[in-house]
């Protein structure tokens, strides 16, 4: 178990010092690089927490460059049809500070951004996230606090886009029949049928 009463000053001496390039490498607005990975990445990981500080994590994904960079402190992210829970977006209009974490396939390094968000509905931006004619149901737009790539080793570590490393999903449950087994009266086939229809009918 974890040694709560330890300082953070207890806990940096067992980790040494930061180098100087983990520490510098932390920039306040998108340079072209940022701007490069972001326009190749089709999947992010948003983070968030509400006003009492619980935390919830969100994954998003669209066709890559889905997200629009507005300019080098603005950055726009479509909301789309989803469970309806909105999570992220209640959590944000009570604590707006949000972490995002992009990813594209075959590469280790990621680019982390945190920043200040705010939901919209504004017409235009919702064309403007539109796939397949679809506009977005909403959107956030974030203001650029920091950006900064991270390292690769946790990916090397995990194998994550090595085929080889690749599972079979049908040795997993599936979603169906993790729900019926957590919610009595739900039927596994129904649910697996109810989920299959609505990916193909409603991700935009």
């Amino acid at each position: 178990m974890a040694d709560s009463a330890m300082t953070l000053e207890e806990i940096r001496t067992g980790y040494g010092d930061v180098s100087g390039l983990a520490r510098d490498k932390v920039q306040p607005r998108l340079d072209k690089h940022a701007r490069a990975f972001i326009a190749r990445s089709p999947l992010l990981v948003l983070g968030t927490a509400d006003a009492e500080g619980r935390q919830d994590v969100s994954p998003r994904g669209d066709p890559p460059g889905f997200v629009k960079v507005l300019d080098d402190r603005t950055l726009l992210l479509p909301d789309r049809p989803g469970n309806r829970r909105i999570d992220s977006i209640s959590n944000i209009a009570k604590h707006p500070n949000v972490s995002l974490l992009f990813m594209v396939p075959g590469f280790d390094d990621t680019l982390r951004v945190n920043g200040v968000a705010s939901f919209t509905r504004d017409p235009e931006l919702m064309q403007a996230l539109a796939v397949d004619g679809k506009p977005a149901v909403g959107g956030l737009l974030v203001k650029v606090d920091e950006v900064f790539m991270h390292c690769a080793k946790a990916f090397i570590r995990s194998r994550l886009w090595d085929p080889e490393s690749r599972q079979n999903r049908k040795e997993f449950p599936s979603l169906g029949r993790i729900i019926a087994d957590q919610i009595a009266g739900v039927d596994a086939d129904d649910a697996d049928q109810k989920i299959d229809q609505n990916y193909r009918t409603e991700l935009y």
